[in-house]
């Protein structure tokens, strides 16, 4: 091996010494942290706000659960729907719907976000309307793959969904209870470590990555204080350390109470759906303090980190003194315990499915299985289900 072969393996073995020693590092750090805001403070740069065009009729004078839909005409049918006015009173979005300047209804301001720039202006819209029975939101297909049903049928686990006994100890819960996609399990990487953000570098197709990398800034931006962004590595700290993961369920489907959406204001819900907004419409999207960034796969995925944030019911065994003491905080460690019940605690709370059979923390065999490649067969909705019709 001559001269120059053996500095390029000297400096490479040096390179990845190094690269060890920090990922070691911050593998090591404690994770028992607060996040320092539990308030949306968002500022949006655009002089107009969205007018009240997301009403739900008749929802002011209902009695029954608020069952809140985020659809595209591509969901295709929506009969499946009708099987469950009975339980729940519809509030059915279509994103990617024409505008209708004369109507207030059901319109979203734009299809970004994917289901959350639904279920926002359903918050801000029927804000005061919304039913003591709380609200169900949930995506427009009634096969998906990630409804956690043996036949991965929505319509089942709504008819099936106990929605008192699934709000009743925290005011929020995830439709899911299988860990097998999310954030839930022990060793899913910190979005804040050094290995995500390579995989972002790597990986630039990656949206799950990208979303990734980029949670801890929006973090930052959503819930910060005004200039918190350039005096946050010298005076306070940032929303979560590099060893620090946000757990939670995934997929975006979930019911909550009315007293959880009550626990912030109509103007925190405007906020949050403007920072996606300005998101759509900004070149300078997704830098520290600034909106959301502007690839919809990106901002929607880290909007979903966000739900139980928001809605789980706020306890004082989990407030914590903010770093500038401003504001309690929130013990990242009882969000992340509270978002990710165990399994059969979880099958038997929300849909009556007890003592089940074979289960483990993350799973109980035979209730749910991820499909190959995350996709259902296209004739799955022909052959499947028909009992319920």
């Amino acid at each position: 091996m001559n001269r120059r072969s053996n500095r390029v393996a000297l400096q490479l073995a040096l390179f990845v010494s190094v690269l060890l020693v920090i990922l070691l590092f911050t593998r090591k750090q404690t994770s028992n942290r607060h996040f320092s805001w539990r308030t949306v403070r968002y500022k949006t740069t655009s002089a107009t706000i969205p007018e009240f065009r997301g009403r739900c009729p008749g929802l002011f004078e209902s009695s029954k659960t608020a069952l809140v839909v985020s659809r595209v005409q591509a969901d295709g049918d929506t009969k499946w729907l009708s099987k469950l006015e009975d339980t729940y009173h519809l509030c059915v979005y279509t994103a990617d719907a024409a505008p209708n300047k004369d109507s207030t209804y059901l319109q979203v301001p734009a299809n970004h976000g994917h289901e959350a720039m639904a279920y926002l202006t359903f918050l801000i819209d029927n804000y005061d309307d919304i039913p003591a029975a709380g609200a169900v939101f949930v995506h427009g297909t009634r096969y998906a793959w990630h409804n956690d049903h043996p036949e991965y049928d929505n319509l089942a686990l709504l008819l099936a969904l106990n929605v008192s006994s699934a709000v009743e100890a925290d005011g929020f819960h995830n439709l899911r209870c299988d860990w097998s996609v999310g954030t839930c399990p022990a060793n899913m990487r910190s979005q804040a470590s050094m290995e995500t953000s390579l995989q972002a570098a790597t990986e630039p197709w990656n949206a799950r990555a990208a979303s990734d990398k980029a949670l801890p800034g929006a973090l930052l931006s959503l819930f910060g204080h005004e200039g918190q962004h350039s005096k946050a590595n010298t005076q306070g700290r940032p929303s979560i350390e590099s060893s620090d993961t946000v757990r939670s369920q995934c997929c975006a489907q979930f019911v909550v109470s009315r007293e959880s959406m009550w626990q912030h204001s109509r103007q925190e819900y405007v906020a949050l759906r403007q920072w996606l907004l300005d998101g759509n419409s900004m070149e300078d999207s997704g830098k520290p303090g600034k909106a959301a960034p502007k690839d919809d796969r990106v901002s929607g995925r880290i909007v979903s980190y966000l739900w139980h944030i928001l809605f789980l019911r706020h306890q004082g065994t989990e407030m914590a003194a903010n770093y500038d003491g401003q504001e309690s905080g929130l013990d990242l460690e009882q969000l992340n315990y509270r978002a990710c019940p165990s399994a059969a605690e979880c099958y038997c709370r929300l849909y009556g499915r007890c003592e089940l059979q074979g289960c483990k923390t993350d799973s109980c065999r035979g209730q749910y299985s991820v499909p190959h490649k995350f996709k259902l067969p296209d004739d799955w909705a022909e052959t499947h289900g028909k009992a319920l019709f």
